[in-house]
Parts: C-alpha cells; sequence; structure tokens
C-alpha cells in the first residue's frame, strides 16, 4: 500500500512488487485477520513523548457504500457535497477518529484510535469511548490532554458522557447555539432555578460584559480580538460549567463565506491563559488532512468488502502505516516528482515520505523466512451448487 500510488482494483494490490504471495490471499487475510487492537492502542501510546501537552483531535468521515443494499449495518452518515442545495448525506459505514497533533504546523495526525461506528451508536457516544480509552492508555506517562472537536461534538450528551474523563475537551460552537449563564440566587421559595439569563450566539445584546478581552496581532490571521465568558452552560448540562470564547479576525471580509467569527468552548480543568490555547483549536483540521491522505494515498475505501468486520479490518491497517510514516521522514530520501517543491525535513508531509518508502523497504527487507508460502489455489465453485443472493 505504501508504494502502490495508484490502483483500479483492490486485488491490483497484489501485483505490488514486495507483496510475494498471491492475489487471493488480500482477501483470504480479510476474511480470517484477527487484530489486536489493544496491543496496536498500546504500541501507539509509546511513541507519544512524555509529560508536557498532548493535543488530541476528533471526528468522523464516511465510507461510502451506495451500491451495496445487502451490506449489513449500513447506515445515512454525514458527508460533505460539492453540489448546493442537496444534502450532505451518503448511505454506508462511518467511522470514528482519534488522532495525536503532534506539531503546531502541518498536516500530521497519526490516529490513535479508528473504529467503526455502529448503527445503534452515535458519534457522541464512540469519541466518548476513543476518549476514555486514550486517556486509561497513556495516565502513566504524566501527561495533559487537550482534546479538539467540531461542533458536532459542542453539545450537552456530549459533555455529559465525557465529563469524568482526566483529558480538556475544547469544542467549536454553532453560531446559532443557546447557552446559559448561571442560575440567580435563591428567592426562598419554588424550586430553586437552575439556568441563568440565555446567552444566544447570534444576538450581542445577550452577552452581557465579558470576562476579558484581549487583542493581539497573529502572523497568519491577522488582527484577532479574542473575548472570554465564565460559568456559561448548556441546557440538559445545567452542571458542567463552560468557558466560552469569541475569535474574530478584524481584518476579515466579513461576508457570508468569511465571517471571521469562531465561537469556542473550552470544558474540563483551568485553562492557561487564553493568549497561550486559543489557537490550539485550528490544529483540529489535521485529522481532516488525515481522512483524505487516508482516502486518496493509501486505498481506504478501495475494496469492495462483503462485511462490516471485514472493513474494521482494514480499516485497522491505516493508523499503523501512518504511523510507519511518522517514524520514516528522516529514513527516506526526498523522491518527489518534477513539479514538486522541495520541502524539509522539519514540514515534510506524509505524502512525500510515502514517495520514498520504497527505498526503505527494499533496505530492510521482510522478517518473512523465504521463500514465501502461496495461499493456494481456490478450488472454485462447485458444479451444481446454486447461486443465491446474499440476504
Amino acid at each position: 500500500m505504501l508504494v502502490t500510488p495508484a490502483v483500479n482494483s483492490f486485488a491490483e494490490l497484489a501485483c505490488a512488487p514486495v507483496f510475494r504471495r498471491r492475489w487471493a490471499s488480500l482477501y483470504e487475510a480479510l476474511a480470517d485477520g484477527r487484530p489486536d487492537r489493544e496491543a496496536l492502542l498500546r504500541l501507539y501510546v509509546q511513541q507519544l513523548p512524555p509529560g508536557g501537552t498532548l493535543l488530541l483531535a476528533g471526528d468522523h468521515t464516511a465510507w461510502p457504500r451506495l451500491a451495496v443494499p445487502t451490506l449489513r449495518d449500513r447506515k445515512i452518515v454525514h458527508a460533505p457535497t460539492k453540489i448546493a442545495g442537496n444534502l450532505p448525506i451518503t448511505i454506508g459505514h462511518d467511522f470514528s477518529t482519534l488522532s495525536w497533533v503532534p506539531e503546531l504546523v502541518g498536516s500530521w495526525a497519526p490516529p490513535l484510535l479508528f473504529e467503526r461506528i455502529a448503527s445503534d451508536e452515535t458519534p457522541h457516544q464512540k469519541g466518548a469511548s476513543q476518549l476514555r480509552r486514550v486517556s486509561q492508555a497513556v495516565q502513566s506517562q504524566g501527561v495533559r490532554l487537550v482534546s479538539l472537536w467540531d461542533s458536532e461534538y459542542g453539545c450537552a450528551p456530549f459533555v455529559n458522557a465525557t465529563q469524568d474523563i482526566p483529558a480538556d475537551k475544547l469544542f467549536r460552537l454553532r453560531p446559532n447555539l443557546a447557552l446559559y449563564g448561571p442560575p440567580p440566587a435563591y428567592r426562598g421559595w419554588g424550586c430553586p432555578a437552575r439556568h441563568g439569563p440565555a446567552f444566544k450566539l447570534c444576538e450581542p445584546l445577550t452577552w452581557g460584559q465579558p470576562a476579558s478581552k484581549l487583542e493581539l496581532t497573529d502572523p497568519d490571521l491577522g488582527r484577532v480580538q479574542v473575548l472570554v465568558w465564565h460559568l456559561m452552560h448548556f441546557r440538559r448540562a445545567a452542571d458542567q460549567p463552560l468557558i466560552v470564547v469569541r475569535v474574530q479576525r478584524l481584518d476579515a471580509a466579513h461576508t457570508a463565506c468569511d465571517s471571521g467569527v469562531l465561537w469556542l468552548d473550552w470544558h474540563g480543568a483551568e485553562p492557561p491563559p487564553v493568549a497561550t490555547w486559543w489557537d490550539w483549536y485550528l490544529r483540529r483540521f489535521a485529522v481532516d488532512h488525515w481522512h483524505r491522505f487516508a482516502k486518496q494515498d493509501l486505498h481506504w475505501t478501495l475494496p469492495h468488502l462483503a462485511t462490516p468486520e471485514q472493513a474494521e479490518r482494514w480499516s485497522d491497517l491505516m493508523p499503523l502505516l501512518t504511523w510507519q510514516l511518522w517514524l520514516a521522514p528522516t529514513l527516506v530520501s526526498d523522491t518527489r516528482l518534477p513539479w514538486h517543491k522541495l520541502q524539509s525535513a522539519e514540514r515534510i508531509t506524509p505524502g512525500r515520505v510515502r514517495q520514498g518508502m520504497a527505498g526503505l523497504l527494499a533496505a530492510i527487507g521482510t522478517p518473512a523466512a523465504p521463500p514465501p508460502k502461496p495461499r493456494g489455489k481456490a478450488p472454485g465453485w462447485p458444479n451444481g451448487r446454486l447461486h443465491k443472493r446474499r440476504p
């Protein structure tokens, strides 16, 4: 997969020069394989730096399977569309990703967990489960986890599901959302109030006076104004206080496509000064780059597999390959196409590392003893057996 930049079908991966078995072994491996996912998670965690702050980015992405009505556990999932007016949906499987963001620049986001969301689960439930597992896996390393999430996760169900996880959460908020301030003092009769006045993000008259205000000049974004409010909460998570931040680029075009305003929400322990963390959220988009890289370069959505279990086993390879690329930049030569620009070792991208992996794999070789053991020749369909449609 790392040495085959373009293929038309899953079986063509067997034509790679490093593949030593017959093409049928590809399908047999996905049918019979049983990867130890917990062992893989422990292996990935060993590559994380000890101490300090670790940025994690969570999101989910679709594997469209429109033409397979017999595929088990299909569902309607979110998928972007380029056609104006069309609903951003497709039919297929949904996969949740929790990645480590190692750098403040660049597109690297090696996944720690990459799992299918079953039809009886929601992205909130799967994301909370993944964050819990990662926090338990790194608890002995003395790190502070800060997880970054899109606006879909900026809601009361996800806040309630992650309230006991020792990890800070930084969400983006929808601009039409309504939060609530702290409740007023008890009046002496009736039920105590649970909510204060409404804080509507789209109505400036409801904001009140911010707790703090900061203006600075960012080298990439220009002049930025940051407003902070404390002790806000969702209506269905009244006991979970939030810190709400409004980030505005003062030099933006202020149009429908470039409003220049970003609403953020911090949930967790006391955050560092806002001047040091408000731009952490911009690193969340690294997980979107990885999703595109997995689909385009690692051929994630290429196979037409028959069962969800086979899709999960194939998907287990995506984080493993990405971590190999993350560890390889200093070991590969920069094999670039004539129209590619030079990249320094500090800013090299996953795609450029993949282009140089052929030479590294040829030098390393394989631990398997030669000659390769072939899978054997399939006996074919028995004579007289009728073909039946898959239920």
